[in-house]
């Protein structure tokens, strides 16, 4: 008999943990009856045909006594479908949906994602986290590690996000894309939301410079937001036209996939999955060595598969006239792996031979195991 598992994300709009939800719900059906539940259901960003999602309609409310009152309004709802439905294991994606998942414990297992580094700011959570799950899944041995012995949990695994090489290949072939430039050779690509955390004001900065010596090079940054102060930066550096904020993309691998060089100067990231998604598209990849996520993705033993930086300042620094030495370090990077054919083969070819250590198979090859 199937087991019925539950999948518990707050809204499935673009980010990773949300397509890490969507994936793990895909993989799964073959093994279990899979429910997935939000608490909105606005702006979904991702394919969700056929699979069996429940809207609780209890999107985000203000002031603290509007977000307590959420949290347990939300876990009355999900503890109620948890019985209803005889779930034998809740899986959660982040903290708002681990903190509901926790507190409508029933009969069945409770699992927590601590899908980011950032999650793990909030001691008490985490400790909640710990005490409460039966399984904290943890996108990398970093988070992992260092929960185990913080906080004593015995219950703290790795599980890294899935890869579907096949599918991101097909979904990178699938539609012809419109850039604002029709010379598209060095072209340097990073994905994500408007986010600090992100920090592109580094990425910016240190394109200007590249651009001095590469005077084809175009930028393109894919992801949601509206990006006005960035664009504003761009201005001032003198590249406003060389640069391309795509917004939000339900298939943003096309656009991914025209690119030279993915580049990522995140100052903290859990697992970034566009890294690993830009390799398997045979993309050569430059990244912050930021807490969690990239050494994992680039170093295996003694062998690089792409170049990793000391992890940049998460001051934000948004005047086009201060250009710090990390940045210039960066930009001798890029520049580099445009430049230097050979230096460029390298890492290509390294990117698609790590990808691939990342694969669907081994993520629910984990997921049999635990659920026995």
């Amino acid at each position: 008999m199937k087991k019925k598992i539950m999948l518990i994300v707050p809204m499935l709009h673009q980010g990773g943990f949300e397509r890490v939800c969507v994936a793990t719900a895909r993989l799964l059906e073959p093994y279990a009856d899979v429910y997935i539940v939000v608490f909105d259901s606005k702006d979904i960003a991702y394919d969700i045909k056929g699979l069996h999602v429940t809207d609780l309609h209890l999107g985000v409310r203000e002031g603290k006594i509007g977000k307590t009152w959420n949290v347990i309004k939300r876990s009355l709802a999900v503890r109620k479908l948890k019985k209803e439905w005889g779930i034998d294991i809740a899986y959660s994606f982040g903290p708002s949906a681990n903190m509901v998942n926790v507190f409508s414990k029933t009969k069945g297992e409770v699992w927590t994602g601590i899908r980011s580094y950032m999650d793990m700011g909030n001691a008490r959570l985490i400790r909640l986290f710990s005490r409460r799950s039966d399984r904290v899944l943890c996108c990398s041995k970093r988070i992992e590690e260092e929960i185990t012995s913080r906080y004593r949990c015995r219950n703290a695994v790795t599980l890294y996000n899935p890869l579907d090489v096949s599918a991101l290949e097909q979904n990178a072939a699938e539609e012809e894309i419109r850039l604002p430039w029709e010379d598209r050779k060095n072209m340097i690509v990073s994905m994500g939301r408007e986010d600090d955390v992100k920090g592109f004001w580094h990425l910016l900065k240190s394109f200007s410079l590249v651009r001095k010596e590469v005077p084809d090079a175009k930028l393109m940054i894919i992801g949601d937001g509206e990006f006005e102060e960035y664009k504003a930066l761009a201005k001032g550096l003198g590249i406003g036209d060389e640069v391309y904020f795509t917004g939000m993309k339900k298939n943003p691998f096309p656009y991914l996939h025209a690119a030279r060089v993915y580049v990522l100067t995140s100052y903290n990231e859990g697992f970034p999955n566009a890294l690993v998604e830009a390799m398997a598209l045979g993309i050569p990849a430059i990244a912050t060595d930021c807490l969690t996520g990239p050494r994992e993705i680039l170093c295996k033993g003694d062998v690089s598969y792409g170049v990793l930086l000391p992890n940049m300042s998460p001051v934000k620094n948004m005047d086009p006239l201060a250009i710090s030495g990390e940045e210039e370090h960066l930009a001798d990077e890029i520049k580099r792996m445009l430049t230097d054919q050979k230096y460029y083969d390298k890492y290509q070819e390294a990117a698609r031979v790590r990808a691939k250590d990342f694969s669907n198979a081994g993520y629910v090859e984990c997921i049999r195991g635990w659920i026995g």
